[in-house]
């Protein structure tokens, strides 16, 4: 009862924010509703297998991951939603997915199970289907989901297989019953007509143009003249394979069928839903055959199953490109032979589950890199499992696909692609390369550069065009972490062009060293960067000045010429990576560079101590008119979290003070419950000199959001400044783990990986959680943890040992594989937040703090 209690007066507390309530009879039985609310789990961790175990299908939000590592990915929710592409979710998208919908999540891959008159599906969704059992268990790069019905078990195993174009979903059905079942299984998937832009515009041509290929030797129906080879039954799409495309997908299932359909129409119904297709009510395919109109993939199957019996069904859903003179086999039938070839590598139960051992080895490989052992199993899982696992799916996607990315609007970010680096590339430090190489070639000759590229091409997006001008200081900051991880200098010696252009090749250093000319290049009146469309908030426009809906905040510049409006937070963002940039060169040997450099640094220095400090915390920038902006003089918006953090970083003015006095303002002024807000007060009304940032109402997004994104840049300046405490109070607000023990209903989005944005302590429903999954947050969450807050750090000759923990910190080992070496690390804090006495190395007591690079096994010793 004193807990109920408890609960109740904490509630209380919490609504104060946004309701004004009266403890009668009525609203007592709302409060205790919403206690039950609060307090409701949908799901746990299960560390062993390195899963999120979803035991409630109606998750507050889809709550989804992500198949595939390289070139075919896939999305998937807890109840199968979802789609496939290939390289580009704009330009090869497979499957169809339909954003914002009502219901939320409909479509995806499904499989309908026909029980006598009861007809289910294993995720829940679409028919909803009251289940005896249900589980998704989301893991790295696979989901499995689980549900039972009537003595049924069936569970679905989703994988992209290493180096394949396809998805694999195997299902598995059961009967746990006393009875002999006699089931109707249909498969479904619906094509997406490959753009997905178009395929949700064109449809007066869209609805003409859809084709389908059938491969059903039992039935005697093929379109293949070697269809006796293929042991199953498949469905091809091949809309527009007759013109310009030489790409066709598929859909595969490795049992005779009994019917199938391939029209949407014909399956659903034109007045049905996905939760009542009349084909599965009706239990009774039509054989059709899509021309024009929805084409879809669907597989009938009747199967039989004894008290005890189990039967394994291999679904492949895979995707084909042909060379130009192989596209037919014969006039309008698609060549078809790798398709079965890939088919052939995946056709049996244990040909899939050899590929899916190989997944998982896969990933044991990559989680082997970096381990720590703190006891705090909040914190192992998420530095061990998760902040890793999430950190490749943004490599691999910046920010372009997700449930709140439609894959169509964005590509991969120049600066988003060099932060998501520092995260990924320990792992497959080949493909962080590569990357590098990519980002570099999309850059213009005056050091400016595309702000996004799209990944099918590479090339730059013209839609967004460039001018964002923090984005060449990341390129520094992506190369260096490459650098110090691998020890590969050689990448400065590769040759890059300017925007794709042949011929316009330069090294990739000359790319570093004109990066840091377009910031000197362009500084304003007070001698700070000059903002250009926007800085890393590309919401703050200062040069938009738009009262026209029509036009885009972040590409329209109404007041270009003769700009005034300048960035602190590129000014700490400089000072930071060109400090990188000295001592990569003094590395290399450009000693002139490097003091050429350091004096544009400490003039940049100067500038932020002289125009840049409003007494208790550093300016966020200077508007177009000169007037400052996130200063005490400002009516609202008085404090971003920005400047204060790439300027703590940069530790500007330390001496005199200002370090310190920012991080005790952001505690001050930006700490709530749920983290640190990006600015404070909220503004309250539109600002046209401002654009964007203050057309959000109070508390969300970049309007005093909390922005997880920034967050790290803040523990970072207390972890450079000494205030383990203060860090790790910051860092454990935002960090999934904890965030999920408390709070997964109103969180909303996934509790396993870090969102971008939480609702402000201004905010209807302060916490609340939106834009999961691809966030900067990954990344910067990963480099505060391991190089900042376990402070192991990868250097050009070794390995950098300088922790920042709190207080309470006991003794905890890192296992860090770095270039040919293992490194068992010990740390031993004895309390202090800071500060290396000591460092053993196989026994040896070394100098300083680096432990010097040499392959083989080592055992370190670390006394604080």
């Amino acid at each position: 009862m004193l807990n109920s209690c408890a609960m109740l007066l904490k509630l209380l507390y919490d609504c104060a924010n946004f309701v004004t309530l009266q403890l009668d009879f009525r609203n007592y039985h709302f409060l205790i509703s919403r206690i039950m609310e609060q307090q409701k789990r949908y799901g746990h961790f299960d560390d062993q297998h390195r899963e999120y175990v979803i035991t409630d299908p109606q998750t507050p939000w889809p709550w989804i991951n992500y198949l595939g590592n390289e070139d075919f990915f896939s999305l998937i929710s807890n109840t199968a939603g979802g789609y496939s592409f290939y390289k580009d979710a704009k330009f090869r998208r497979i499957t169809r997915y339909r954003y914002n919908n009502v219901p939320m999540d409909n479509g995806g891959r499904y499989f309908y199970i026909k029980d006598a008159d009861t007809v289910w599906n294993p995720g829940w969704k679409p028919c909803k289907t009251p289940l005896d059992f249900y589980e998704c268990r989301h893991g790295m790069s696979y989901t499995r989901i689980t549900g039972r019905k009537n003595g049924v078990e069936a569970s679905v195993l989703f994988f992209v297989p290493l180096k394949k174009w396809a998805e694999v979903q195997k299902l598995t059905l059961k009967n746990e019953s006393s009875e002999v079942k006699h089931l109707q299984l249909f498969s479904f998937e619906e094509w997406c007509l490959w753009n997905a832009a178009t395929d949700m515009e064109n449809f007066q041509r869209n609805f003409s143009t859809g084709e389908v290929e059938v491969e059903v030797p039992n039935l005697g129906i093929s379109t293949s003249n070697n269809s006796s080879k293929i042991e199953g039954s498949t469905i091809y799409h091949k809309t527009e394979y007759r013109e310009r495309r030489n790409h066709y997908a598929f859909y595969h299932v490795n049992s005779p069928i009994q019917g199938f359909d391939t029209d949407r129409e014909s399956f659903i119904g034109l007045y049905n839903e996905f939760a009542d297709p009349q084909a599965v009510t009706e239990g009774r395919p039509r054989n059709s055959h899509a021309h024009g109109w929805s084409p879809i993939a669907s597989h009938y199957i009747e199967v039989t199953l004894q008290p005890g019996e189990s039967k394994d069904f291999v679904f492949l859903l895979g995707y084909i490109e042909n060379e130009p003179d192989k596209k037919f086999k014969a006039p309008q039938v698609i060549n078809k032979e790798k398709a079965h070839a890939l088919i052939a590598e995946l056709n049996t139960t244990e040909k899939v589950d050899k590929a899916f051992a190989e997944l998982c080895e896969y990933w044991d490989a990559l989680l082997n890199i970096y381990k720590v052992r703190t006891g705090n199993d909040k914190l192992d899982r998420m530095v061990n499992i998760w902040n890793q696992y999430q950190c490749m799916v943004t490599f691999n996607f910046s920010r372009s696909a997700s449930f709140f990315e439609s894959g169509i609007g964005r590509g991969m970010g120049f600066r988003d692609s060099n932060q998501d680096l520092v995260g990924f590339v320990h792992q497959i430090p080949s493909r962080a390369r590569q990357r590098i190489i990519d980002i570099a070639s999309t850059q213009f000759p005056d050091g400016g550069c595309y702000h996004q590229y799209q990944p099918l091409t590479k090339r730059g997006n013209n839609d967004i065009g460039g001018g964002f001008n923090d984005d060449p200081c990341w390129l520094i900051f992506g190369t260096v972490a490459y650098i110090k991880e691998t020890g590969d200098f050689s990448i400065l010696n590769e040759m890059v062009p300017f925007d794709n252009q042949p011929g316009s090749e330069v090294t990739l250093f000359e790319h570093l060293k004109i990066s840091m000319d377009h910031v000197i290049n362009n500084l304003g009146p007070h001698m700070l960067p000059l903002i250009g469309r926007a800085d890393w908030n590309d919401c703050l426009n200062l040069n938009c000045f738009s009262w026209d809906p029509n036009e885009s905040f972040q590409t329209t510049e109404n007041v270009s010429k003769g700009t005034k409006a300048e960035s602190l937070m590129i000014a700490g963002l400089f000072v930071v990576t060109a400090k990188d940039y000295v001592a990569l060169c003094k590395k290399i040997g450009k000693d002139d560079e490097a003091e050429r450099m350091q004096q544009a640094i400490d003039a940049m220095v100067e500038a932020v101590k002289k125009h840049g400090w409003d007494g208790e915390w550093y300016l966020r920038a200077y508007d177009f008119y000169g007037h400052k902006i996130g200063s005490h003089e400002c009516e609202e918006g008085k404090i971003f979290i920005e400047s204060q953090g790439w300027c703590t970083m940069a530790e500007i003015g330390a001496d005199e003070g200002m370090v310190a006095q920012s991080l005790d303002s952001c505690k001050k002024y930006l700490e709530c419950e749920h983290g640190m807000v990006l600015n404070n007060p909220a503004f309250s009304k539109y600002i046209y000199e401002y654009g964007e940032i203050s057309s959000y109402p109070e508390g969300y997004k970049e309007n005093a959001g909390i922005f997880c994104h920034n967050n790290p840049w803040v523990i970072i300046g207390e972890c450079i400044a000494g205030r383990g405490n203060d860090a790790w109070n910051h860092y454990a607000k935002i960090l999934p783990s904890y965030v999920e023990e408390k709070y997964q209903t109103l969180h909303k989005v996934e509790p396993y990986v870090n969102c971008q944005m939480v609702a402000g302590k201004d905010a209807f429903k302060p916490g609340e959680g939106k834009n999961s999954w691809l966030t900067g947050t990954a990344a910067w969450m990963w480099y505060t943890v391991s190089e900042f807050i376990l402070g192991i750090k990868p250097d050009y000759d070794g390995i950098r040992i300088d922790p920042c923990l709190p207080e309470t910190a006991t003794d905890y080992v890192v296992q860090r594989k770095f270039r040919e070496a293992d490194y068992e690390i010990t740390i031993h804090p004895n309390g202090a937040q800071k500060g290396v006495k000591a460092i053993t190395l196989d026994g040896t007591k070394i100098d300083g703090t680096v432990i010097p690079y040499s392959p083989g096994k080592h055992i370190v010793e670390v006394t604080m």
